[in-house]
């Protein structure tokens, strides 16, 4: 058997988003908008050992939108990861880089490294624990270049394997922007439920989840003259049906709420979609 196995998935949908925004620069135009979604993913895998292997990884992903074109978005990622199973644990290093344009003009690039250690501690309860340190840089927006240093926690409970199980994490995160008041302190949680059923068969994977996250900002935002502060709730369902053995039909909600007493970052949205995913 190879130590090397190659793997690619390629993705057509579109979706309704009620508020077209640009999250990285706080910008929301307040209006809809339909996206078309193109994706493509190679990927390689190769086993070192019994114990070690290591993966490399290319993504690429248009939108397309029907009105807003200025906000057309092409991404690339690339990123690498090395898993070693120590035993009871496993520990990783990941890595990633991600270039991303908007309406064909450079807009984000984006560096990010997390090591980790996971493992189960019972029979049903496994936990992953991470660092992550990020770099992002925005073109012509100098002030929101940032550093960024995250602490993350995630307990998984397999009620039924992988067939159905709940995943509970937080995550604290320290960004140092370029322009002091852009500077936060960030707690959030998240809640995670997934299900595989079987329908005939096929079989069905659902999952719901429920991300709330705090920001604290450390000084006076200039426009109105006291710190921000921002509670973000999102809410997303996911449903996806296979086709054929490779060809996956998928379904996803989100609704987000985001609060804040900064006008601009004050607004909700939702987003409707649909994919079909290929995979070889």
């Amino acid at each position: 058997m190879s130590k090397t196995r190659w793997s690619a998935e390629f993705g057509l949908g579109g979706e309704y988003d009620t508020n077209v925004s640009v999250d990285e620069v706080d910008l929301s135009s307040g209006q809809s908008d339909y996206a078309a979604i193109l994706d493509l993913e190679l990927g390689v895998k190769h086993e070192f050992s019994e114990k070690t292997e290591a993966s490399l990884n290319y993504d690429v992903s248009k939108s397309s939108y029907q009105e807003f074109s200025a906000v057309d978005r092409l991404t690339h990622i690339l990123g690498a990861d090395i898993n070693t199973d120590l035993g009871s644990s496993n520990a990783s290093l990941s890595a990633y880089y991600i270039d991303s344009r908007l309406d064909g003009d450079a807009f984000l690039k984006y560096t990010r490294i997390s090591p980790s250690l996971s493992g189960f501690f019972s029979q049903r309860w496994f936990a992953r624990g991470a660092y992550v340190y990020s770099e992002r840089s925005i073109d012509n927006r100098s002030q929101r270049d940032a550093e960024t240093q995250t602490g993350e926690i995630d307990f998984y409970y397999f009620h039924r394997g992988l067939r159905s199980y709940f995943n509970v994490g937080y995550r604290y995160r320290d960004e140092d922007a370029v322009a002091d008041e852009l500077d936060f302190d960030a707690h959030s949680l998240k809640l995670r439920y997934i299900r595989r059923f079987d329908a005939g068969e096929r079989k069905i994977k659902v999952e719901a989840a429920l991300r709330y996250e705090v920001r604290d900002y450390s000084s006076d935002e200039p426009t109105i003259g006291e710190p921000r502060n921002d509670d973000r709730t999102r809410v997303k369902l996911d449903l996806e049906v296979p086709l054929t053995k490779r060809l996956n039909w998928q379904w996803y909600l989100s609704y987000g709420d985001y609060v804040s007493n900064l006008p601009r970052a004050d607004f909700t949205q939702t987003i409707l979609g649909t994919r079909l995913q290929y995979s070889w």
